[in-house]
């Protein structure tokens, strides 16, 4: 049976008052913070995050820092992360801003406007709207789709679709403090993943993400760590990993540079980080 709306906020904020999580983006709350902790978290465990937020923000402190930055030395600060072209994203991102202009340096804050932006999607939008603005807006990640799963489908033998979940999220939402209530949503799914088995399961949306190692993304990401380290050719990358066909490496190449991470100099035959 399921919880009343009142209930249920009540166990989240119980929860929440005694076992709140500590994390560096919470704790100094700004636009570039919040902006770049919801990017790296993306498809990233959140200890992980903390490690590589607190050494980025050293490296590239502000919005104008990431900007004036090269594409080496971010995604250099960026390894260990993975899904790197979510590092081009923030840079992206950071020069939308920082370019003269409608933004004028400073991150939009409507919904329509973050969507605008590059790697930025939807559910991505909503949480900045919510941590970097504490402007209630609905939206789903994955802590807070095992939250109601867990307390409004626990007995449904369905497939559960996130608009099931997205009207709850907007009944349940604290227009008054959606910021916390929203970290306080998030840290009883992190609770609910480590005590029982991952009630996201259940979502017509979960997918189990395939093993990186032995991968396409394995390789690429050797291939731009190698390029990262000196500029090469293509035959010293297939040398450097005999394992691999030399049509892969070719194929990877090829879309790195499409993507914007390497770039060929025809006068020396070499590739570099762009």
């Amino acid at each position: 049976m399921s919880p009343s709306i009142s209930h249920f906020k009540k166990i989240i904020w119980t929860y929440y008052r005694k076992n709140r999580r500590d994390m560096p983006w919470r704790n100094k709350t700004t636009s570039y913070y919040v902006v770049l902790s919801e990017i790296m978290l993306q498809q990233t465990q959140v200890a992980r995050v903390v490690e590589k937020f607190t050494s980025f923000i050293k490296h590239f402190p502000t919005w104008q820092a990431l900007t004036r930055a090269s594409t080496k030395d971010i995604l250099q600060e960026w390894s260990g992360l993975g899904y790197n072209r979510r590092a081009l994203y923030l840079k992206q991102i950071a020069k939308e801003i920082t370019d003269r202009g409608k933004k004028k340096g400073v991150l939009p804050s409507t919904y329509e406007e973050l969507c605008e932006l590059p790697g930025i999607g939807p559910n991505t939008a909503g949480s900045i709207l919510a941590f970097a603005f504490n402007i209630p807006h609905a939206f789903i990640e994955t802590n807070i789709r095992s939250v109601f799963i867990h307390f409004f489908f626990k007995d449904t033998s369905e497939k559960i679709h996130d608009q099931d979940i997205l009207t709850l999220v907007e009944k349940t939402l604290d227009t008054d403090n959606p910021r916390e209530w929203y970290y306080a949503l998030m840290d009883y799914g992190a609770y609910l993943k480590n005590t029982q088995a991952n009630p996201s399961r259940k979502s017509a949306h979960h997918v189990r993400q395939t093993p990186f190692k032995g991968s396409n993304r394995e390789l690429r990401s050797h291939i731009l760590k190698y390029i990262l380290k000196k500029p090469t050719n293509t035959q010293q990358v297939v040398k450097s990993f005999p394992r691999a066909p030399a049509e892969h490496i070719t194929k990877n190449l090829n879309a790195l540079e499409k993507e914007g991470f390497i770039m060929y100099k025809e006068k020396t035959g070499l590739y570099h980080i762009a």
